[in-house]
């Protein structure tokens, strides 16, 4: 039987990580929170589940998350974000791979996102694979613009094994869309920064097509339009989001 250490990263998330928590009973045989100074009930939570407990001022996503995974105890890694749990689907998947010899060296699951409420199904947002329970002898965490990348991205050695498990990784993301609009502001900021810096051009058309295009691919060819009004809010301001990175840009680049 393997054992499983779990990373996860946090910044007051005392909304979420009960959840988190417990859905990774029976599962975890080490917790491992990294948390980046919160002034909420996080650490009294996480301290109440036995984790091991790391504060550290915030490094940037990859930084932070290659941190955590340097204390972790166990070569194999589930490395969860606090708005996330496991299904029951996916923690038997798990359970099955602790007892038995895993046959690949990382495996990615399926994301299903939680948004006001309501599970989105469809659009560009499912079923949005992410590689999360890994042998870290054979990966590690990496991304560009070291305290602004947003994604960051799992590196692979070049013989890396990858397989998918069926079950999803519940993702409970936004609670309102003030929450959502607040964090498109952050997000954008940071691309556009990103953006700049790369020296993207941004003509004048593309305000225009990629916002619709955003809207459309997701919409219809992805078929947000079957989750109803949370799957059109969805496509609607991920199309906003695509229209207001741009116009950052080009506002950067002509104070610049």
């Amino acid at each position: 039987m393997i054992a499983i250490s779990v990373a996860i990263i946090t910044f007051n998330e005392e909304k979420n990580i009960a959840r988190c928590l417990d859905s990774l009973k029976g599962i975890a045989d080490e917790i491992v929170v990294v948390d980046s100074l919160s002034t909420d009930k996080t650490k009294a939570i996480c301290v109440q589940y036995g984790v091991k407990w790391i504060e550290q001022a915030f490094l940037g996503y990859v930084e932070q998350k290659n941190f955590a995974l340097s204390h972790t105890t166990h070569h194999w890694v589930l490395s969860l974000d606090a708005d996330e749990a496991l299904s029951e689907k996916l923690q038997q998947e798990i359970l099955q791979l602790k007892k038995t010899a895993p046959t690949a060296d990382a495996y990615e699951m399926p994301r299903l996102t939680n948004y006001i409420g309501q599970w989105i199904r469809h659009t560009d947002w499912y079923p949005d694979y992410k590689t999360r329970l890994f042998n870290k002898q054979k990966v590690s965490w990496g991304g560009k613009n070291n305290h602004g990348t947003i994604h960051e991205l799992i590196v692979f050695d070049k013989d890396t094994l990858l397989k998918k498990l069926q079950g999803n990784i519940l993702h409970y993301s936004y609670y309102s869309t003030q929450q959502h609009l607040a964090q498109i502001n952050k997000f954008t900021d940071i691309m556009a920064k990103e953006a700049v810096a790369r020296h993207k051009k941004v003509p004048l058309y593309k305000l225009f097509v990629n916002p619709l295009w955003k809207f459309i691919y997701s919409y219809f060819l992805r078929l947000g339009i079957l989750d109803g009004y949370k799957g059109f809010l969805v496509c609607a301001i991920s199309a906003f989001a695509t229209f207001v990175k741009y116009v950052k840009i080009r506002e950067l680049q002509e104070n610049n």
